[in-house]
Order: C-alpha cells, then sequence, then structure tokens
C-alpha cells in the first residue's frame, strides 16, 4: 500500500527507551498501557510484554468515543480474560477514568494488605503508564493528576529526570521515560496506526490510504460511508468509483471538472479521524493475537 514501506521504527530510539523503561520498571508496581480503542491491537508496541514480565498490568481503551461500542466491549472482555484489569476510558468526557484507582488498588490488593501487616498504611503504590504516541497517554495523566505539575523530588529510589504524579493519598503515576515507538513489521498495522493518524500523513501516500480506508468502510461499515456522504449504493463500486461520487458531491472539482483526489482524501481521513463517519473500530479481537 502506497509508501507504507517510508515508515522506519526507530531502533536506536527505541533501545535507549528500553533501557529506560527497564531501569524505571525497577520503582513500579504496575504498569497502565494507554490503547487507542479502534485498534487496541495495532496501538500496542510488542516490546512492552517482554519489557514488563510479570509485573501486573492495566490496559485502557482510549478515545472510546470514536471506537464501535460492541468491539469495544469485545477487546475489554478479550483482555480482562488474559489477566488484565482493562476498560475504556474517555478523557475529554471523564467516563470511564473513576475506574483507574479502584482497578489499581483491585490489582494490587496482596501488596496493600502487605503494606497493612508491616504498618505501612502510608506506603504509595506507584504505576507506570506507558503508551506509542498519540494514543492519548499525555490527556491521561492530565486527566487523573488533575494537570498537576510533575513534582520534582530528591529522594532515594526516584530516578532524576522521572516525571511522578501524584493522583491519591495513595497512588504515584509514572509517566514513561523515552519515546514508546509503534512497530510496523506489519502493513496492515502500520496501515491501521496512518487511519488513526498516528503517523504523520507526510510520510505517506495519502490517496491510497484514503482508498484503502474506503475499501474498509464498504466491506465493514457500508451503511455509515452512505449515510455520511449520501450515497445511493456502495456493493458494486470500486473504492475509486466512490471517492469520485464522493468528491463531486461535495463539489471538490479542478479545472475540466475532475475529481481533486488529493484534497478528498485529507478531507475523507479528517471526518474518519473525527468520528464524523461515525463510531468505527479497525480491527476485532482475534484468539492469535
Amino acid at each position: 500500500m502506497g509508501n507504507m514501506s517510508n515508515i522506519q521504527w526507530f531502533p536506536g530510539h527505541m533501545a535507549k527507551t528500553k533501557r529506560k523503561i527497564t531501569e524505571s520498571l525497577k520503582l513500579v508496581d504496575a504498569v497502565a498501557e494507554i490503547v487507542d480503542a479502534r485498534i487496541p491491537f495495532s496501538s500496542r508496541n510488542p516490546e512492552l510484554d517482554g519489557l514488563v514480565g510479570d509485573k501486573p498490568r492495566i490496559l485502557i481503551l482510549s478515545k472510546p468515543d470514536l471506537a464501535d461500542p460492541g468491539i469495544s466491549a469485545k477487546w475489554t472482555a478479550y483482555f480482562k480474560q488474559a489477566g488484565w484489569v482493562a476498560f475504556e476510558a474517555d478523557c475529554s468526557s471523564g467516563r470511564g477514568l473513576g475506574q483507574f484507582l479502584p482497578g489499581v488498588k483491585r490489582l494490587l490488593e496482596k501488596k496493600l494488605r502487605a503494606y497493612e501487616a508491616k504498618g505501612m498504611t502510608g506506603k504509595k503504590l506507584r504505576v507506570m503508564v506507558a503508551g506509542i504516541p498519540n494514543v492519548g497517554k499525555s490527556s491521561f495523566i492530565n486527566c487523573m493528576s488533575k494537570g498537576a505539575k510533575a513534582k520534582v523530588e530528591d529522594r532515594p529510589g526516584v530516578t532524576r529526570g522521572n516525571q511522578w504524579f501524584t493522583i491519591d493519598k495513595n497512588v504515584e503515576l509514572l509517566d514513561t521515560p523515552g519515546v514508546l515507538w509503534p512497530k510496523f513489521d506489519d502493513p496492515e498495522v502500520g496501515e491501521r496506526l496512518a487511519f488513526t493518524g498516528a503517523i504523520k500523513d507526510a510520510v505517506l501516500d495519502i490517496e491510497s490510504l484514503a482508498l484503502r480506508l474506503i475499501e474498509f468502510l464498504m466491506k465493514e461499515y457500508p451503511e455509515n460511508l452512505k449515510e455520511r456522504y449520501k450515497l445511493t449504493a456502495v456493493t458494486d463500486e470500486s473504492a475509486l468509483g466512490i471517492a469520485g461520487e464522493i468528491g463531486k458531491k461535495r463539489g471538490m472539482l479542478i479545472s475540466g471538472g475532475e475529481v481533486d483526489y488529493e484534497r478528498l482524501s485529507v478531507m475523507l481521513l479528517d471526518e474518519f479521524r473525527g468520528g464524523k463517519i461515525g463510531r468505527i473500530s479497525l480491527e476485532k479481537p482475534k484468539r492469535e493475537d
């Protein structure tokens, strides 16, 4: 597809990030991973599982207002079955954020009981927040810490440069050191990341990307496509034919009455990312994932 092969994984950056994460993991009790609810599999970095090992995990599906609610429910069940605490959380409305603290305490119940038994009831639980760029990690931290500035303390066990946020008298969050880049080994993963805007459009062939999105919508969400762009039918057309029809309906024409496919592609991707075509999920859970 298009120029998907141009996307690099920045292995040098990742090596440094992995080293920093490994060091910081010694300071935390659990890891909260943020994923995009539209692409919970593609927006995970597969390296993280190996780094985190057997630390307790929380998985937060962000931007759930843009995803298909039925499919999001299946993803949540899928991760819970794998032994994680998993839930949807929308920072813009605050929906679901209230599940985080009870989830942390449920996950670390044994540790809390052990602290109580030793008379260490004030000892804080620490959670590292991880996620690839553009999944909403910073928004989540800001919402949970109510915009509080990271506190910088010179005390043992806190590596200089780490950002700690107090969100409750018992819980602190640690922002992931370094940037956890997505991994683009599978072109479909790269494509889904591109659809959601997790990869800069400048490195992509925007017209190919828009046509691939139309193909996906024709197959999985034909009614959304039909309704949004007032199309008569979407089943018998090619993606290019549909694109042409949308371009004409939106008046996106250049001299000679030809459709301006570049302008159309930018519009289509913007409308998809803004949820204007509807609540759409790009992948469903499969057992082998």
